[in-house]
């Protein structure tokens, strides 16, 4: 008799603790939440001089996050989507991906924005195997940190090639100069390549370099316009693009300037100026994506985004947005919130989005074209895609 009342105690516990133990995984027999909800990591500056970047970024994956959830979510689970500012440092940025990782328990992280901190954050990521795929970090060493670092944008080589080729090409350019910020790894990767390249295809190249955080270009604009070139490549962000070529208007440099996809943004910059119009007439950028395209879902997104946030969307937001869903998508795909099913179904992308069609090479980056835009009357302008 007693036998028997041991026998069903113990069967009794043991079906109170079967129920209990199926609460702790999720449908992919994975982390990263609870039943009903997939937890997903972000990483981006939200204060400080890094700022503009990373609310773009943040603000688009939020309308991401919102737009799949209300369309059934993930593997029938919603986002649950946390977000850390890492202020634009480096050790801030780690500390934030070691939060979103051990207290969090994220499935992926989407971020991080700029190159430097991104590049460290992927360091990390393949070291705990952790899906981390950046927006907008250009630097080609952040893929080659190892297979589960992902990206969203073009890398700093390809749009120094790319901007090299088109100047010799398609502008007939022979000499050419290159103004750019040495403190900065996004401007020194795009120079360096559009340097190699100009280089190959028989262009004479000179380089002036000035200190991050600068606001005076005197010195270099007095020799530039010295040398005379036919045109001028400024491999930097949008807020330097302006006080550069306002800088070059006083001094009476009449030559073509060409950009990479960090000059996405100098039509706001301007709040009206319309004295650098003539000087944008005859510039040229290489674009992640056009604003001017006809495509309907990119047409919403700006039109919503405008909405939400009473500004512009950028290129950082389009391409934050698309970051947000390619994850998503990869995820729903791999039928697992399992990091490695993760990776495996992200090598096999081929998403639609609003920057196009990506899919991605050997190093995680994304194949698409270039979208070459110049300026009209102070507006953007895109005058074809191209690739290098």
């Amino acid at each position: 008799m007693m036998k028997k009342r041991m026998l069903s105690l113990a069967l009794a516990a043991a079906l109170m603790i079967l129920p209990l133990a199926g609460c702790t995984q999720d449908a992919g027999g994975e982390g990263g939440g609870d039943a009903d909800k997939i937890k997903i990591g972000g990483l981006a500056p939200l204060t400080g001089d890094l700022s503009q970047y990373g609310v773009a970024v943040n603000n688009a994956v939020l309308m991401a996050v919102e737009e799949i959830n209300a369309d059934g979510g993930i593997l029938g689970k919603q986002i649950e989507y946390i977000v850390e500012d890492e202020k634009g440092d480096i050790t801030e940025a780690i500390n934030a991906y070691n939060k979103l990782v051990s207290e969090d328990e994220v499935v992926a992280i989407v971020g991080d924005v700029t190159s430097a901190p991104s590049k460290a954050v992927a360091q990390r990521a393949n070291d705990d195997h952790m899906p981390i795929i950046t927006a907008s970090g250009t630097d080609a060493e952040i893929t080659q940190t190892g297979k589960y670092a992902y990206r969203a944008c073009f890398i700093d080589p390809y749009q120094g090639k790319l901007m090299a080729t088109y100047a010799s090409k398609e502008l007939e350019a022979k000499t050419v100069a290159v103004l750019y910020d040495t403190g900065d790894s996004y401007s020194t990767g795009i120079a360096t390549a559009f340097e190699e390249t100009s280089k190959e295809l028989g262009m004479t190249v000179k380089m002036y370099g000035y200190t991050h955080g600068s606001t005076s270009f005197s010195s270099q604009l007095d020799s530039i316009k010295s040398d005379n070139p036919d045109a001028v490549m400024l491999p930097v962000y949008y807020n330097d693009v302006v006080l550069i070529l306002k800088q070059a208007l006083q001094k009476g440099l009449n030559c073509k300037f060409l950009g990479a996809d960090g000059w996405d943004g100098v039509v706001p910059q301007l709040n009206g100026d319309t004295s650098l119009n003539d000087l944008l007439a005859g510039s040229y950028f290489c674009s992640q994506y056009s604003a001017s395209s006809d495509d309907p879902a990119l047409q919403n997104f700006l039109t919503t985004y405008k909405e939400k946030y009473s500004i512009d969307a950028n290129m950082f937001a389009v391409l934050g947005y698309d970051a947000m869903h390619i994850l998503a998508d990869a995820i729903e795909r791999a039928g697992s919130t399992d990091a490695d099913a993760i990776i495996q179904a992200l090598s096999e992308t081929n998403y639609t989005g609003l920057t196009g069609t990506t899919t991605f090479d050997a190093e995680r980056n994304p194949v698409r074209e270039a979208v070459i835009t110049t300026f009209e009357n102070g507006a953007y302008k895109v005058l074809e895609t191209y690739q290098a």
